[in-house]
């Protein structure tokens, strides 16, 4: 198989994989729309009134929102397997198409980032039952693929400054740590969702669709343990092998380019989370705000600054 070959089976790789992912994220919807009739409490009946239903009959509903609810929730996972499996697919493909690793410009990193985001959240549902960031996640994915079009460019070989193995290194971390990012901002967000819910309405986070989640102290755990997973990668992606590799393409290893200064901003922003979260206690909602602050640096970073800002690294796009 050609060179051409490969880069289309890529292009139609990709394009099935985002329409699993759409599909996997209406599942994941239609399973929060159906638990509802699971965990919300029958309202008081007025003396004298016609009760609608009976409490068997009322029983009888809710036992069938939980199992459409289980249903929905398998096929929006098993989607979501799917649409990995074919993001890796396309990755893959680009790969051999253009001779290289397959994250050299804006359009790669986007289909392997979301690949990545993927695998990260596929993880952590064997590991640690995160279903409940599906919807997110493949909402997310899907964005993300959606608006890599925008930037497609055909598979081919790289500007000089990235024919380095560092190009493997420092952009695998990067992903890496992005796709953890993107977990622990769900897991944040999701936090804040429930945790003003509570705080306006004692209990009403353990009704509706709001008793799908975990315990807000749950959900500020497994963020703050993703962060910490992240951080560290994302350290040695932006402020070790980063500079490394511009030291042997440009001959400096530090040079204020607009993205390494965001790369340092969004490095500052989890670092200060993560000292915070745990040296000064620093829990709940404050933190959960910093966490989503440090994100959007980081998709600053990854959009903005190639499409707005420019500079050294705008062969990225």
């Amino acid at each position: 198989m050609n060179s051409e070959a490969l880069a289309q089976l890529s292009n139609v790789a990709v394009a099935s994989a985002a329409i699993a992912l759409a599909l996997g994220c209406v599942a994941y919807l239609a399973e929060w729309a159906f638990a509802r009739e699971v965990t919300t409490p029958r309202e008081p009946m007025h003396v004298g009134a016609v009760p609608s239903a009976t409490p068997s009959t009322a029983a009888s509903r809710a036992a069938n929102g939980a199992s459409r609810s289980d249903r929905l929730a398998g096929i929006g996972l098993s989607l979501t397997v799917l649409g990995a499996a074919l993001l890796a697919a396309g990755v893959l493909a680009r790969g051999l198409a253009a001779g290289r690793a397959p994250w050299g410009n804006m359009y790669e990193f986007a289909v392997t980032g979301a690949l990545v985001v993927c695998l990260v959240y596929l993880v952590l549902v064997a590991r640690a039952g995160i279903g409940w960031l599906g919807s997110v996640v493949t909402g997310f994915c899907v964005s993300v693929l959606g608006l890599s079009i925008l930037v497609y460019v055909p598979a081919g070989p790289v500007v000089p400054a990235l024919n380095s193995y560092w190009l493997v290194v420092h952009v695998a971390a990067a992903v890496l740590a992005g796709g953890a990012f993107v977990v622990g901002a769900g897991a944040s967000a999701a936090f804040l969702v429930k945790e003003r819910a509570e705080r306006r309405s004692p209990g009403s986070g353990q009704r509706g669709v709001l008793g799908r989640l975990p315990a807000t102290e749950a959900m500020d755990r497994l963020a703050y343990r993703v962060h910490a997973f992240a951080f560290p990668v994302w350290t040695f992606a932006a402020l070790i092998a980063g500079p490394i590799w511009a030291q042997a393409a440009w001959g400096r290893y530090w040079g204020w380019d607009p993205k390494e200064v965001w790369a340092f901003i969004t490095f500052v922003v989890y670092a200060g989370y993560l000292h915070a979260r745990a040296t000064a206690g620093w829990r709940g909602k404050g933190a959960a705000v910093l966490a989503l602050v440090g994100f959007a640096t980081f998709l600053f970073n990854f959009v903005g600054v190639n499409l707005f800002v420019g500079g050294l690294h705008s062969y990225a796009f």
